[in-house]
């Protein structure tokens, strides 16, 4: 692991030297339920990428500052993106020298593209393709965005079941 950078006075951008794969880590402790940092939509996007974040039900954006990018997928996350206040908040102690994490699915319905999860948590889920591909017995362990809640309890415009996939 290099680092690469200090992108803010918390936060600094990492290379996994085997993988090539950029990272977000701390650089000191952040508190639970604290603010890690706040966020602004860069653009809108037309589509949803592999790199942007859906923050209601049918728009998709880029994060600016653009390091945000590099904010990574676990299945036991340490950090909550808040798309209705543009927060990231911490979900628990995170040590200095730690990974920065969210859960995608807490932000995507029907991801564009699914992938195979690494992160090697107890928790890790496998596949990861979006919200309305996750088992009843899962949702509890995470923390949603309003958009996402909505169409799991099914108060959402043009809802579609939970595992049921779109035609």
């Amino acid at each position: 692991m290099i680092k690469l950078s200090d992108v803010t006075e918390n936060l600094a951008l990492y290379i996994d030297s085997v993988s090539g794969q950029k990272h977000l880590r701390t650089t000191c402790l952040h508190r639970s339920g604290s603010l890690l940092y706040e966020f602004w939509v860069g653009e809108y996007v037309p589509h949803p990428t592999y790199l942007s974040l859906q923050i209601d039900h049918h728009r998709h954006i880029h994060l600016e500052p653009e390091f945000l990018q590099y904010l990574n997928h676990s299945c036991d996350p340490n950090v909550y993106v808040d798309v209705t206040h543009h927060e990231i908040i911490c979900l628990r102690d995170i040590e200095e020298n730690e990974e920065v994490t969210f859960f995608y699915p807490s932000t995507e319905w029907d991801m564009e593209q699914a992938f195979d999860c690494g992160c090697r948590s107890a928790n890790c889920l496998g596949e990861i393709k979006g919200a309305m591909h996750l088992e009843e017995h899962v949702l509890a362990r995470y923390k949603f965005t309003p958009h996402i809640m909505e169409k799991l309890h099914g108060t959402a415009p043009e809802q579609r079941p939970v595992n049921e996939p779109k035609h």
